[in-house]
């Protein structure tokens, strides 16, 4: 049965890797994307790849959007909330603008997408919402505290979630990948290199991949394998759970 498939921030990274995954299951992927463009790009490169141009912290447009793929598709079966983005400062120097940001975007709509499916998921009886969190929604880092603020309530959002939502057959977990070899890796680099004094290899070192026993960035089809798997009949009875996928960072 070919399912319809939203993932955010979806033309890219890890977003792309999971839109692709669920492409060759024979789904419908809808790619969610502050840029038209890149989302069209990414959609062209699938075999049932759809593009839309959504801010997710702007309600009346995931309103429309998700409208729109019901109308023309029918329910929303899998809602993956992978939109993300990241500053690095330290507390004192954050500015409240990039706080407010960063919120927005990985808390706030987290909350407004999963908000606008699940009507139509309870209308069939069936969904699957999974939210990508982050290793630091469990272990903070300095120099990232809106983004770890961000990931820790995603993880608080989900199991409450899939408490309201346990009898409806909808279940709602959330990933926590470790480092993944991706651009928001590499750009925060610098940046923390410049906090540390310190070179891009040490930062990497310090920051990134010296906190996980694999000590190895993680592959974008890591973290797409197991959204599949959360997202498919075997993880029926799992809801409200987090899934860490870190190179053993949460051991």
């Amino acid at each position: 049965m070919t399912r319809n498939v939203i993932v955010t921030g979806g033309a890219q990274g890890i977003g792309f890797a999971i839109a692709n995954a669920f492409d060759k299951e024979q789904d419908r992927v809808f790619i969610f994307d502050m840029s038209k463009e890149k989302a069209e790009e990414s959609a062209n490169q699938l075999q049932k790849g759809y593009a839309y141009a959504v801010d997710v912290t702007n309600e009346s447009e995931i309103e429309t959007a998700i409208q729109a793929i019901i109308n023309n598709y029918g329910a929303i079966d899998v809602l993956v909330n992978n939109a993300g983005i990241q500053h690095i400062a330290a507390v004192e120097d954050f500015p409240l603008s990039k706080w407010n940001q960063v919120i927005n975007v990985i808390q706030t709509g987290t909350f407004l997408m999963t908000k606008h499916v699940l009507s139509s998921m309870k209308a069939q009886h069936s969904g699957r919402i999974i939210t990508i969190s982050s290793a630091h929604g469990e272990t903070a880092d300095p120099y990232k505290s809106a983004y770890v603020a961000s990931k820790f309530a995603q993880i608080g959002f989900t199991k409450s979630v899939a408490l309201e939502t346990v009898d409806q057959g909808i279940t709602a977990n959330a990933v926590l990948p470790g480092p993944v070899r991706t651009s928001l890796i590499e750009n925060q680099l610098a940046n923390l290199a410049e906090q540390d004094n310190s070179t891009e290899q040490e930062a990497m070192e310090k920051h990134i991949t010296g906190k996980m026993p694999m000590n190895r960035l993680l592959e974008p089809s890591e973290i797409a394998d197991t959204v599949v798997f959360l997202s498919s009949d075997k993880a029926s009875a799992i809801t409200g759970e987090t899934i860490s996928v870190s190179g053993g960072m949460n051991a």
